[in-house]
Order: structure tokens, then sequence, then C-alpha cells
């Protein structure tokens, strides 16, 4: 295996961008909710609404004080609106659980609504500096090129973290360096569809590059469009239920013109499911 994590650690620090959840002295909380809100969403969509939240929300007992619907309704456009949820959700737990304090255990993060294995061990690294190897896509592209000589990584499975493992110095605080390191390389050098070789701080020892760049297939799952979908149209009804200014909605007319009013119905019934409306009395509103 050869030293990845030396050239990832200078790169890092002279290239890295500059975020917010990378600034000196930002917490737990706030790492958290970065996490919550980076999950399928591109980092300069998230930065504003993570600003906002913090503004209204700085400490989880904050959030878990207000209703659900407010954390709802504050996730406005970001996406998957059941993170909203869970977010409330385990800022509620941590308050009644954690003495309002974010874990930084893996497990008791875990242990928390919405947080899954990514979330639970980037926290605990990021936020508290332990010691374990996150791993995301961006991780997974770059090891698969790098270590693997692949166009581009298999389907996700516990062995990445073996991988990832493997690559991590023994030092607590640099080895959560080459975590954030391998991240941003694949977010912004070695992308998916137009890496910079040129640039990367791992070319003379990527496999990939050494193989002349093979198209070794790609298995990764795609995403439906969006135009037209399920997505689209729950959407549309949590943005009338957003911005309803009696914070309910009558049944029979919300969204009276959507060009599919099965599916428009269906969307209702799956948000009631989730969790991220209620209905009575022919009306419907965020959650209580």
């Amino acid at each position: 295996m050869p030293d990845l994590a030396t050239p990832l650690i200078e790169w890092y620090r002279d290239d890295a961008r500059d975020l917010p959840w990378r600034r000196p002295g930002f917490g737990a909380w706030g790492v958290l909710v970065s996490e919550f809100m980076l999950q399928q969403t591109p980092v300069n969509r998230v930065i504003p609404h993570l600003e906002a939240w913090l503004e209204r929300w700085p400490t989880p007992a904050d959030l878990a004080a207000a209703p659900p619907a407010e954390a709802v309704r504050q996730w406005a456009n970001l996406g998957y609106p059941r993170r909203a949820l869970w977010l409330h959700r385990a800022a509620v737990e941590i308050r009644d659980r954690h003495e309002g304090v974010v874990p930084s255990d893996v497990e008791a993060l875990l242990a928390l609504s919405g947080i899954g294995d990514y979330t639970a061990r980037a926290v605990s690294v990021f936020a508290y500096g332990m010691r374990h190897p996150v791993v995301d896509t961006n991780t997974r592209r770059v090891l698969a090129r790098a270590v693997d000589g692949r166009s581009q990584p298999g389907s996700p499975s516990r062995r990445d973290l073996a991988a990832m493992e493997s690559v991590l110095p023994q030092d607590d605080a640099e080895a959560a360096v080459v975590n954030a390191a391998t991240m941003e390389l694949g977010a912004t050098v070695c992308t998916s569809r137009a890496p910079q070789c040129d640039a990367c701080p791992l070319a003379r020892m990527c496999a990939w590059r050494a193989a002349g760049y093979p198209d070794t297939g790609d298995a990764r799952r795609r995403q439906a469009k969006y135009e037209g979908s399920a997505r689209q149209a729950r959407g549309a009804v949590l943005r009338v239920l957003r911005h309803a200014d009696t914070h309910a909605v009558p049944l029979d007319d919300l969204l009276a013109d959507w060009p599919d009013a099965r599916q428009r119905d269906r969307a209702v019934d799956s948000l009631i499911a989730d969790g991220l409306a209620e209905a009575a009395d022919g009306m419907l509103r965020l959650p209580a």
C-alpha cells in the first residue's frame, strides 16, 4: 500500500475549501447539523441553510423545544425533508439522554434518530478528533482509483471502512485530516466525470492513472429524474404547507391544478405516513 496520507495532508492544508464546519470552534452540534444537511445535497446549497438553522437553534435543546413543524418549515427547499424530522428527534434525544451535549461515541451517535454509520463516524472524527475511518462516495472513488485502479467504486460495503482504515495514520489528528482530505479530493479534484489528474497530489502513485485510465464499468445506482416524479409531488405539497398563512390547508384545495391528481393524493398519503404532515377535519398541516 503506497503512503497516501502524507501527500493528502500536505495538499489539504494548502488547498482545502474554507467551509464553516471546518473552522475552529464550530462545535459538535454544528457538525451534526451540517452532516444531516449534506446528505445528497451540494455544499453551496447547504451553507446558507446551515447558518440560518444554527442562528435560530444554536443548541440541540433549542431545537428540541420547537415544534417539529418549525424544523420542517426551516428546512425549506433542501430536499429529503424527513431529515428535518430526524434531526428534530435527534435533538430531543440529545437533550433527554445526553444532557444537551452531542455524544462523541460512535455507538451513542448511532442510537440517535436519523444517524447512520457515516454520520456517526463523521461527527466523532470531525467534531471530537476520534480516530475512525469515515467513508462517503467521494472517499470511495478516490480509493477505487488510487489503490484499486478502477474508474468507479463498486457497491458500498463494510470493506470500504477497512480500505480507509488502511490509509489512516496512527495519530488521531492526522487521521482526521486524512479522512477530510480524501473526501475533499474526491469532491474537487478526483471527480466522477472530469477528474483533474494533473492537479492531484496522488497522481504519481495512482493505480488507475498508471494503468492508462481504463473504463472498468460503473455499477452505481442512478437516481430517477426529479421532473414528474413522486418526489416532485411531495415537494410541491410541502411547499404549500410551509407557506400556508393559517398553517393548515383544505385537502380539497391542495394543488387543485396538479396535472396528476392520483400522484398528488399519493404524495399526501406518503407525507402523512412519514410523519411530515397531519390530516384532520379535511385539513392538512405540518406536524405539530
